[in-house]
């Protein structure tokens, strides 16, 4: 068989397209903010993780710009050889400060942190413990590991002490639980407080992907284990910087000799270009941001309150969304898709989301909520949703 013939095979995506139901690679014509442009009309923002708002900051886009014009475009090279900078290492030092770790490490996307530092850490006779809503990127980093992988629950702390309980650690391996702290489809919280306990008893490590949780919970956005007080429990806190950062890119933050270990053993980070310089400098600006203007926080979450409220007043299913991530839980495939089409014509954008993003029979509408959604956007946005719920039957009339 030719190699190609899977490609040759695959209909999908040109049947939704031939159908006007492909949501995918809309071109966006404008910058990222509570509107967008596409196909010349302009549409409310519901799909980005931009949820401080900071892509348009001023001083988010003079620490950027400060960067391209000291450092140019590209680093050339990675961090091991050639391509360390001074302001890479500067926001090293912030972001541990910022989580409460000893030392943190930058890598030059999100998805490579969490690839490269489970693949470092994890071993052959080591067993990684993973939320079966865990991200894909925790998954990959657990396939290029060489260690056993079990699955527990989605939040369920009894199917993960039963997990632990099981597991065949007989062969001198450790253990590392790694959970999402917001997770990014539903927008629930890990119950870290609950969890922490059983890891303890079995002596396994815990790992914490903040990338939906970084700039929105804890007391100045800095992550899930600071939102529950429990930093000193939780030994790697993982971060990206293309949500609230208003950046491309991400770190780990734990004990120093964690960190120098992950440095001198991922591939991911060994083999990959340094993160670029005006990208650290946004980072470095975003992260002065949130240091000094909590204003952007407290807006979101006002935000996120009325939309929650709004939502559960016409009668739509949000499942257990905390967070600035706010699912519409429809169930059923095509009514998703036939429900984000309408919202596109009317002018809202949102992401549908399907198996096996989510679980079978939980398709589901993800919108996502920025501190610079204006009153007039949330009012248009639930009349939007109502109009459309009751025109295909979700919502009562």
């Amino acid at each position: 068989m030719d190699i190609f013939q899977k490609a040759w095979d695959f209909t999908d995506a040109r049947v939704a397209r031939e159908s006007g139901y492909y949501p995918y690679f809309q071109v966006i014509a404008s910058e990222s903010d509570s509107r967008v442009t596409i196909d010349g009309r302009e549409l409310v923002m519901l799909g980005s993780n931009n949820y401080l708002g900071l892509t348009t900051h001023p001083h988010v886009r003079e620490r950027a710009a400060e960067a391209l014009a000291k450092y140019g475009t590209s680093c050339t090279g990675s961090r091991l050889l050639n391509g360390n900078l001074d302001i890479h290492e500067e926001l090293e030092r912030r972001l541990a400060r910022f989580v409460g770790k000893e030392s943190a490490l930058v890598f030059s996307t999100g998805f490579g942190a969490n690839l490269g530092t489970i693949s470092a850490i994890v071993g052959r006779h080591d067993t990684v413990f993973i939320d079966k809503d865990d991200h894909a990127s925790i998954y990959d980093g657990c396939k290029l590991s060489y260690g056993k992988v079990v699955r527990f629950e989605h939040n369920d702390v009894a199917s993960l002490r039963e997990a632990l309980s099981r597991a065949d650690m007989n062969d001198h391996g450790g253990a590392i639980v790694v959970v999402d702290g917001v997770f990014s489809m539903e927008g629930d919280i890990a119950p870290l407080p609950e969890m922490i306990p059983v890891l303890k008893e079995f002596g396994a490590r815990l790992m914490v992907d903040d990338a939906h949780a970084s700039g929105v919970l804890g007391p100045l956005g800095n992550g899930t284990a600071a939102h529950f007080g429990v930093t000193d429990d939780v030994d790697i806190i993982m971060g990206t910087f293309s949500k609230s950062f208003a950046s491309l890119g991400g770190f780990i933050a734990a004990d120093e000799l964690v960190i120098d270990y992950v440095k001198h053993n991922s591939r991911p980070f060994i083999f990959s270009a340094a993160m670029a310089p005006p990208s650290v400098g946004a980072c470095l600006g975003a992260l002065d941001v949130m240091e000094s203007e909590p204003q952007h926080r407290e807006r979101l979450w006002e935000v996120v309150h009325r939309m929650q409220a709004g939502y559960r007043e016409l009668g739509f299913d949000l499942g257990t969304s905390e967070t600035p991530v706010i699912p519409i839980i429809l169930g059923d495939e095509m009514l998703v898709f036939a429900f984000w089409k309408r919202l596109l014509e009317e002018g809202v954008f949102v992401n549908p989301v399907r198996p096996p993003a989510v679980p079978a029979g939980r398709a589901l509408l993800r919108t996502s909520y920025m501190a610079t959604h204006t009153d007039a956007q949330m009012e248009f946005v639930l009349e939007t949703f109502a109009k459309i719920g009751r025109e295909l039957g979700v919502i009562g009339g």
